[in-house]
This record gives structure tokens, C-alpha cells and sequence, in this order.
């Protein structure tokens, strides 16, 4: 079923909305984003962790779509307008945390904080980090996307911040290429966590897995020879078609706004095409975390849960 163009605002206003009250794409508790940094010293400013509440929120994304594709968001008409109403005055109550994922996700960005702090590597970390705007980019709000990168960009500009070093893809790619291209004078060093991890102490806790990569990751920001050198201590199994650099499918992430159902077809093909090598998957971002776990065809685990210096 093609998505309805009243859905596909009603999701913008959901998202600005949010983003005006809470400093977030969905309604929920902001606290979630900064919890994980208990009793870490803040350390310096002009380097910092920056993990634009990621892994933190991407399932509660997904649980809000599918909450409201119930109401019949999709379909247009009536129900599209109800679903809208639903989105403004009960998302909220509906994306409540769940305590499982937070601690998991809790767990990765730690795992990730302390390869660092052994790779030599000071950062500095921000309780009320914003978010990056990646989805109102992805979702082609373009003016929208441009007018909050640039809101984005002051609050690190007036803090100090010189460099990002950043825990996924999406933030990792919007940052990187995006802001450059709407944002005035950005000047920020932006990285991934992934380039400042020392490969030659890595240990890669598991074995015989399949790496499924970001489509970002692989094939727009040349991250995907730099997985493999983490992981390889794990034996991945690898396809020249599966895990391929031009021929790797995606998890279906892109299209779960926008279309819920045909992003769980994606997904299921590509877990399936997965579990042909091995039922246990690695990944490197919170996006194909979530998809392809909710599948149930593989395990999903995270690079940063699987390898330790």
C-alpha cells in the first residue's frame, strides 16, 4: 500500500512538535538520553561523545510507527487524521521505555565510551545533548532539517566543541556530509568512535557470525574495510553477494516511517539472506539493531557488545 501524503505530514508534525518540546523526533522522557553517563566525569568540551540519543530511542521510533499504523496511519483519509490526533495528544503515553532496551543500549554506549578511553582517546560528554535532525533530513524536510541543523550547530559552537566523535551512521553521515551543505560556516571535525578503535588490541568476544552493514556505513562513508578489520579476530562468515560492499541488502530502517509494511518485508529478506551464513549477526547501528531483532529469523548483536580492547 503507498503511504498517504496526509500521513507523511502528519508524521512532520509529530516530529517537529516533539523536537520543539522535548529536544527529541518522538515524545519521550529526554532524561533517557544522558542516564547512561552516571558517574562518568564530564570531562573536556572540545571533544566530545556525541550520541544524539540513538540507541537509546530507535526502538521507541519503531513502537511509535507501529502504534500508530494501529490507528491506520497509512491509509489516508479518516483514519490518517485520527492517527494524527493519536500522534499529538497521546504519543507520549504510548512510547513509554522499556527497561530492558534502555540498559542494553546503556551498555553499548559504555562499551563504546571505555574502547575509547583504552584507544587513548579523551572525550567529553554533554547531559543535554540534542538530537541531529537525521530523520527529519531522511524524511525529505528538507527547510525544516536545515533550520534545526543550524540551532544544532550553535549549541555546539557555544560550548566549545571542535570535534564529534559519533556512536552510528545516520548521525555520523548527516553530520559529516549534510550540515556542510546547510549549514553556514560548520566547521566541526566530525568522526565515528569506529576510527579511533586500536585494531591491533581488539578482542572479538564471539565467533563464526555474519556482519550485516550499514548501508552509510558501506557504501557512503567508506567504513566497511574498517568493520572488518575490527571484527576480524571473530572469523566473520562473509558472501560475495550478502555481505557484499555493492551488493549488501538493507534492513528495511529507511522505509519504517514512511512505510511500515514494505520496511518488515525488506527486513525479513534480508534476516533470511543472513541466517544462510550464520544465526548470529553483527552490526554497527541501532537502526539495523532494531530491524532485523524484531524479525526473530537471527540474533542481533551489536559491534560495540562483541569486541573489547
Amino acid at each position: 500500500m503507498e503511504p498517504s501524503t496526509s500521513w507523511i505530514f502528519s508524521l512532520r508534525d509529530l516530529v517537529l512538535s516533539s523536537l520543539k518540546d522535548r529536544g527529541l523526533p518522538i515524545p519521550v522522557d529526554r532524561e533517557i538520553c544522558s542516564r547512561w553517563q552516571q558517574g562518568l566525569p564530564s570531562g573536556p568540551k572540545e571533544t566530545v561523545l556525541y550520541t544524539s540519543c540513538m540507541y537509546q530511542m530507535t526502538p521507541m521510533i519503531q513502537k511509535a510507527v507501529e502504534n500508530l499504523e494501529k490507528f491506520g496511519a497509512t491509509r489516508g483519509g479518516a483514519a490518517s487524521r485520527v492517527a494524527a490526533v493519536a500522534a499529538r495528544y497521546f504519543g507520549g503515553l504510548v512510547l513509554r521505555p522499556d527497561k530492558e532496551h534502555l540498559e542494553r543500549a546503556y551498555s553499548i554506549l559504555r562499551s563504546i565510551y571505555n574502547m575509547l578511553r583504552k584507544s587513548n582517546v579523551e572525550v567529553g560528554l554533554l547531559p543535554d545533548e540534542p538530537y541531529s535532525g537525521a530523520l527529519l533530513y531522511e524524511l525529505g524536510f528538507v527547510e525544516d532539517f536545515a533550520s534545526y541543523a543550524a540551532e544544532v550547530y550553535k549549541y555546539f559552537e557555544e560550548r566549545g566543541v571542535r570535534r564529534v566523535i559519533t556512536v552510528d551512521p545516520h548521525t555520523q553521515y548527516v553530520l559529516e556530509r549534510i550540515y556542510p551543505q546547510y549549514v553556514p560556516g560548520f566547521d566541526l571535525d566530525v568522526r565515528s568512535y569506529l576510527e579511533y578503535i586500536d585494531v591491533s588490541r581488539v578482542k572479538v568476544k564471539i565467533s563464526g557470525f555474519a556482519i550485516h552493514d550499514s548501508c552509510l556505513y558501506a557504501r557512503f562513508l567508506g567504513k566497511y574495510d574498517l568493520v572488518r578489520r575490527i571484527l576480524a579476530g571473530g572469523n566473520p562468515v562473509e558472501d560475495p553477494y550478502v555481505t557484499g560492499r555493492e551488493t549488501s541488502g538493507c534492513c528495511g530502517g529507511p522505509a519504517e516511517s514512511i512505510n511500515p509494511q514494505l520496511a518488515t518485508k525488506i527486513a525479513l529478506g534480508r534476516a533470511k539472506k543472513l541466517a544462510g551464513l550464520s544465526r548470529t549477526v553483527v552490526s554497527a547501528c541501532p537502526i539495523c539493531l532494531a530491524n532485523l531483532s524484531r524479525t526473530g529469523i537471527v540474533e542481533v548483536r551489536d559491534l560495540a557488545e562483541v569486541v573489547e580492547l
